[in-house]
């Protein structure tokens, strides 16, 4: 393959998806195993994220060795050429809480882009064994089977709305459906692709956590939107820090919806 090329699309999915189900099966072996004594173990989840890290750097260049990692103030921002146009996003653990106390609801994120320009991202539940997939611009997958968000168009007491775990300090939510949040944003915004959840409220993300869950919810016809109806463009957190604002994942037509049975408090 000349330097100049781009690899085909099979080979970069290929790999994506072994090296980030082998990333599951290292998490597994610290999972459920923090201190019973403690409400959070930060000594366990921190040990379990240097080493998945380091296993999925090694991975990546030992298949891969001029392929670049995602890092905090990303110093390098300009088109490149050869294997270096690859930038992987790997996220070693969202919902570092359920994973340390033994609760199966956590997540691995990883995602490629081409100078920039988003491919494939894919999430993987271990502890469930729930694979969501997208390459950019194509159709998402659970598993085997292609998901959509959900179609209906008006929102019930059946509907459901997932939230990050202070969603009531900051709202006085009026939704006539069900409200909850399962401690890992990865996870809710691929049950709003798959149409399990009409609409997925989330804060204090950051590019490695959005990365691979905003290609999946966008090939399943879904957005993430910023709370005032503005469009939200991930790249600009390229550079690593927080995104403090508050963002909504839904389906097109819900967005106004569900932001009207919102309203913040002062």
């Amino acid at each position: 393959m000349a330097a100049t090329e781009s690899l085909e699309i099979e080979t970069l999915t290929e790999f994506a998806t072994d090296v980030i189900q082998r990333s599951g099966e290292e998490a597994l072996k610290y999972y459920g195993k923090g201190k019973g004594r403690i409400k959070f173990d930060e000594a366990l989840v921190t040990e379990a994220e240097l080493h998945m890290n380091k296993f999925f750097s090694d991975q990546l260049h030992s298949r891969f060795p001029q392929h670049r990692i995602f890092v905090n103030n990303q110093e390098e921002k300009d088109y490149t050429h050869g294997q270096k146009r690859y930038l992987w996003i790997y996220d070693a653990l969202d919902g570092v809480a359920n994973f340390q106390a033994g609760i199966p609801l956590w997540g691995i994120s990883l995602a490629v882009l081409e100078n920039f320009w988003p491919v494939y991202g894919a999430i993987y539940l271990p502890a469930t064994g729930d694979l969501f997939q997208a390459v950019a611009g194509q159709k998402a997958y659970w598993g085997s089977r292609q998901i959509q968000v959900s179609p209906q168009e008006d929102i019930n007491d059946e509907s459901l709305l997932l939230t990050f775990s202070r969603f009531h300090r900051y709202y006085r939510p009026t939704f006539p459906g069900k409200i909850r949040s399962l401690g890992c944003t990865a996870a809710h915004i691929c049950y709003v692709a798959m149409g399990r959840a009409e609409a997925a409220v989330i804060a204090n993300e950051s590019y490695q956590g959005l990365a691979a869950a905003q290609i999946i919810v966008k090939a399943a016809g879904g957005q993430i939107h910023q709370m005032d109806g503005t469009p939200f463009y991930l790249n600009e957190y390229l550079d690593g820090q927080r995104i403090t604002d508050h963002l909504l994942v839904a389906g097109p037509g819900a967005y106004d919806q569900i932001r009207g049975f919102l309203q913040q408090t002062s």
